[in-house]
């Protein structure tokens, strides 16, 4: 038995190492994630709060081309003026005001045509000479600014066309990639983070990145993504450059998830594997255990065979020499017992044949031949049906064996003094022999240790008993055999199940 008790503690050991190992293994990789998840949404705050910086910058520079463009148009109706001066001042006046007005526009593109958009007059503009008429794309261009109609005395009608100057439009390009960058910023970040900007009402995408967008083609589906993320981080408020408030959900990383679950998914297949290797190997050496009590049993069957023949020789002899036949009946019956302790061992290793037979009678037999030959200080109680016979596929020898071990331990334990009790039922598949005892009890821990090879708490034990009869009763009879029930100083129950067919 101590040998089960160390097996058992350093399986209890190592056990415990691993789950300690594991469990510190897996301490540490959450800490590390943890620690990448704060970075995480720091980074995304920094980024968001950039973010926000440069919607100021758009905003502030938004103002700035706005006042360019008053400006523009100032210098357009200054233009203007100083035009109608010009043609309609007497030339004896000073007009070298007007004239400078006009010549220091270098910038601004100016188209003037009169009522029917025939082309008078050009500034900034490089037109072919075969163009005199403002239509088409270059009207188009020229109507971005609403056009200034006036009259020359009354007598007949112009248009002064204008559109922004170049350095206008190379601002205005800057202005437009930069603001197109911005949404694009804030979805493809450098931290790989899935990200979800929604309007301030949460119903619309503005944008995404990292994040199918399966996952939000539908309002329930925005809705339960929303909330999902929401709950795993704060949503962050921004403002876009049209002024329009807009929410930043996101949630951690592909690789952070990874990262989170990866190696618990590995410990746990790598205790799969351990366990099946383990089991594996544990039933090869079952296997190797099984060849050795099977190669002893027999090796038994074959040294009895000797003595066995010699005895009966001898009882023979004693016939003739006039020995009382009380005598040489005991004998007789002993040596019987032998050959059939011979006969069981010879069949361990190999299948038994089942024969149909009365289990009720092999019953009978066993406590008959049992309480003949141990202490009359232990009480026998056969409980069995009533005027009935229960015949089942059996082997009367190998089963007797069976019973004769439970009980023989039961009578140890009782220490030769105490009640034994067996119990025959069935119902329609099953027949069940329950053996009881009034011992010292099995601790509950020990319910299946006590059928392995070897395990026995006696000083001079094999602890081959048990281990042979579950072999019996599991193998050869396709039944089960088990502690039933047990009291720590009241006794224990054996139970065995046999199949009637």
């Amino acid at each position: 038995m101590r040998i089960y008790y160390q097996k058992n503690r350093w399986k209890l050991i190592l056990l415990s190492a691993a789950i300690v190992l594991a469990f510190l293994a897996l301490f540490q990789i959450n800490r590390i994630v943890q620690q990448l998840k704060k970075e995480e949404q720091e980074k995304v705050k920094l980024w968001a709060s950039a973010i926000s910086k440069k919607n100021e910058l758009v905003r502030h520079t938004e103002d700035f081309f706005k006042k360019i463009r008053e400006e523009e148009r100032k210098r357009m109706l200054l233009y203007l003026e100083a035009q109608k001066n010009i043609i309609e001042q007497p030339l004896a006046m000073e007009l070298s005001f007007y004239v400078k007005v006009i010549e220091e526009n270098t910038t601004i593109p100016i188209i003037i045509t009169n009522e029917n958009n025939l082309i008078q007059i050009t500034q900034n503009v490089a037109l072919p000479d075969s163009v005199n008429v403002l239509s088409g794309e270059l009207l188009k261009k020229f109507s971005r600014e609403t056009p200034v109609e006036y009259d020359i005395h009354g007598l007949f009608y112009q248009r002064l066309y204008y559109t922004e100057s170049q350095i206008y439009s190379d601002l205005r390009n800057v202005l437009e990639s930069f603001t197109q960058s911005f949404l694009s910023e804030v979805t493809d970040n450098s931290v790989f983070v899935p990200v979800l900007i929604t309007d301030s009402a949460q119903t619309k995408v503005i944008a995404s990145g990292n994040i199918d967008s399966l996952s939000f083609s539908s309002p329930e589906k925005l809705h339960s993504l929303v909330r999902s993320m929401a709950s795993e981080n704060v949503p962050i408020e921004i403002m876009l450059p049209d002024n329009q408030k807009a929410f930043v959900f996101y949630e951690k990383s592909s690789m952070l998830t990874a990262l989170q679950y990866y190696p618990m998914i590995y410990i746990f297949v790598a205790f799969v594997f351990i366990l099946i290797a383990y089991n594996f190997f544990s039933a090869a050496r079952s296997s190797e255990q099984n060849l050795i009590w099977v190669g002893m049993s027999k090796e038994t069957a074959h040294q009895l065979g000797t003595p066995i023949s010699s005895l009966l020789a001898w009882v023979e002899y004693m016939k003739i020499k006039n020995i009382p036949e009380d005598i040489t009946g005991e004998i007789e019956k002993d040596i019987n017992r032998l050959e059939t302790i011979a006969q069981r061992f010879s069949k361990i290793g190999s299948a038994p044949a089942l024969e149909q037979d009365n289990i009720v009678k092999i019953l009978q037999d066993s406590i008959s031949y049992l309480s003949a030959r141990t202490s009359k200080k232990i009480k026998y109680d056969l409980i069995l049906p009533e005027n009935k016979t229960i015949m089942i596929p059996v082997n009367a020898a190998l089963l007797e064996w069976v019973i004769e071990n439970i009980c023989k331990n039961a009578i140890d334990a009782m220490g030769g003094i105490g009640e034994l009790t067996l119990m025959l039922t069935e119902d329609n598949r099953f027949v069940y022999v329950d053996i009881k005892d009034t011992g010292k009890g099995i601790p509950k821990t020990m319910f299946k240790t006590i059928f392995k090879p070897g395990f026995t708490t006696k000083q001079r034990g094999w602890g081959l008993g048990l281990s042979l009869a579950k072999r019996i009763v599991s193998e050869y009879h396709k039944g089960k055999i088990f502690v039933k029930s047990s009291v720590q100083g009241k006794g224990s129950t054996f139970r065995i199940m046999l199949k009637k067919s």
